[in-house]
């Protein structure tokens, strides 16, 4: 075991749990054990909710697959991946004050609280509810497995014990802390995802005797490694600007990160954190994917794509410095799937059990109710993860697809346009999540473009006819 790069790795842990164990505190005093578990009592101030939108947002696919796949596809992924870094804007500015400000006058705890007050449709809630579930386990089954490997790979135990570890570790400070540890540990994870992300693309640079002598390096490989088209000239206008949809625009629609967007403290907290989370995220993103690329010449012939980063780091840093790194791409794997964590354990509890099998539960009812929840979720994930697939990223892009096309139009029409009503958000979903499982399924690539694109269209068309053919009053 590497255990000069095993102990920063172990340190930071221990500050992860020692943050869960102090926010614990707010969970057993507060009169509000639902807005202080799922919300963090709505007092997130700018650089914390940037950050926790980063870390959400940032995760396995960001730090291990993302430059996989660059590692194989060259510049070309690299530009794909672009449009992230508007992410944190879109999100927002996008959903803005007014979703703040319609979410604490329904004294909504979660998206789905949103729309079941927004609609008042029990269907609503019921599909929003199934969307999370069937969409956010494969979410959380490819961090668990991200995670899984990264310490496999720095400890050198089989990838089931590694699977175990982190299970525990993220487990543990998330049923204590709810939300409130998990932003601020948030923001401690983003920085360390920053720092990581700027030593290691120094380092690679270095390694690879400069971008020229590395420009020079892929093309000699292969020329198109340094074309917007992909190793093998596969990535069309098309499909990339399809991406953009995926991971930019659509990325408002994604419940875990548009609950961050209910949590803000006032408009001030509101206006920094577009401006941080911008320019963090921007950062990381296009660094990240340019490492992916840059550590082809230093590391050749890597095979599975979700071990290009913990290799490199091993390879062009020093031992304990490689731990350091390496806690970034943890802190982005922890960050995502508490998240994920948090959020299916409030759909089950919050948006189902309370609004349908017991709403009149007391509070310590809840409570306990919650808790046992998320580890039992935890569980389930685990189990899930045994079996890993070569490349997660594809996990995490199905179930971000899946959740764009189930609930962009509820969220964002719900908010802008009055006559908006139940029928078109339960057609819109119904036809969104049906239409993109069948083309995932049976033709993935509808016009050259990614199936969210299509599916987004139908989704549209659905809510508008929807709304229009099944008049109710206008929304005030």
């Amino acid at each position: 075991m590497n255990w000069q790069a095993v102990l920063p790795l172990v340190l930071f842990l221990i500050v992860v749990f020692t943050v869960g164990l102090w926010a614990g505190k707010y969970v057993k005093r507060t009169d509000s054990f639902l807005q202080e578990y799922f919300l963090g009592g709505r007092s997130l101030g700018g650089f914390v909710l940037a950050m926790t939108l980063v870390t959400t947002y940032g995760s396995a696919s960001s730090f291990l697959s993302g430059p996989g796949a660059a590692y194989n596809q060259g510049l070309g992924w690299v530009l794909l991946s672009t449009t992230q870094i508007a992410t944190g804007y879109f999100v927002l500015m996008i959903l803005g004050k007014k979703f703040a400000i319609v979410t604490r006058k329904y004294k909504a705890v979660t998206i789905v609280d949103f729309l079941k007050s927004r609609y008042e449709s029990k269907w609503v809630v019921l599909l929003s509810s199934l969307s999370i579930l069937i969409f956010l386990f494969s979410a959380m089954s490819a961090q668990w497995i991200g995670g899984g490997r990264l310490i496999q790979s720095l400890t050198g135990l089989s990838y089931i014990a590694s699977l175990f570890i982190f299970s525990v570790s993220v487990l543990v400070y998330v049923i204590i802390g709810g939300f409130r540890a998990i932003a601020i540990t948030d923001a401690i994870q983003g920085i360390v995802m920053f720092a990581g992300t700027l030593i290691l693309l120094i380092a690679v640079i270095i390694a690879g005797g400069g971008v020229p002598a590395i420009i020079a390096d892929l093309a000699a490989e292969n020329p198109n490694l340094i074309t917007p088209f992909g190793a093998n000239a596969d990535l069309t206008p098309a499909y990339v600007s399809s991406f953009w949809v995926l991971v930019g625009v659509g990325v408002v629609a994604l419940p875990q990160i548009a609950v961050r967007a209910m949590s803000y403290k006032n408009s001030r907290s509101m206006h920094r954190g577009i401006i941080i989370s911008t320019i963090v995220v921007g950062f990381i993103m296009l660094n990240m994917h340019l490492i992916g690329v840059f550590a082809r010449p230093v590391i050749p012939g890597v095979e599975v794509g979700d071990t290009v980063m913990p290799l490199l780091a091993q390879t062009v840093l020093p031992n304990w410095l490689s731990g350091i790194v390496l806690a970034a791409p943890m802190a982005a794997i922890m960050t995502t799937v508490n998240s994920l964590l948090l959020l299916v354990s409030s759909t089950i509890v919050k948006d189902v059990y309370l609004n349908y099998i017991e709403p009149t539960a007391k509070e310590k009812k809840v409570k306990r109710l919650s808790m046992w929840v998320t580890a039992l979720l935890g569980i389930v994930v685990i189990v899930m993860s045994l079996n890993p697939p070569d490349l997660v990223i594809w996990l995490n892009l199905f179930s971000m697809g899946g959740l764009e096309a189930a609930f962009i139009w509820p969220i964002v029409m719900g908010l802008y346009w009055r006559k908006g009503n139940k029928y078109g958000a339960v057609a819109s979903m119904i036809f969104g999540v049906t239409s993109y499982i069948l083309f995932e399924s049976f033709y993935p690539q509808p016009f050259g473009m990614h199936s969210v694109v299509t599916s987004i269209v139908i989704a549209f068309i659905a809510y508008v006819a929807g709304s229009l053919a099944f008049r109710e009053k206008d929304y005030l």
